[in-house]
């Protein structure tokens, strides 16, 4: 499957609860046909922390993926 969604190209979600968002796509995966969108379907996830790097744990908030059907691209970056 060729994927026309490259890196920094601007994306706007035209589905789901993230419907209207615009952003720039950080990461593509082909072989499951989804990007990663700045700013779009961020969801929370907890982090430990670790004892010799020292890093605090908590609740981070990291972008998720989100299936290429779902954007229609707006701007290429070429």
């Amino acid at each position: 499957m060729k994927m026309k969604i490259r890196r920094n190209d601007m994306v706007k979600v035209i589905t789901g609860s993230d419907r209207g968002k615009t952003g720039r796509v950080l990461r593509v995966f082909p072989d499951k046909g989804k990007v990663l969108v700045e700013h779009v379907r961020v969801v929370k996830k907890t982090v430990s922390s670790k004892t010799g790097q020292n890093t605090k744990g908590g609740i981070a908030e990291q972008e998720s993926p989100i299936d290429v059907s779902n954007v229609v691209l707006v701007t290429a970056n070429k």
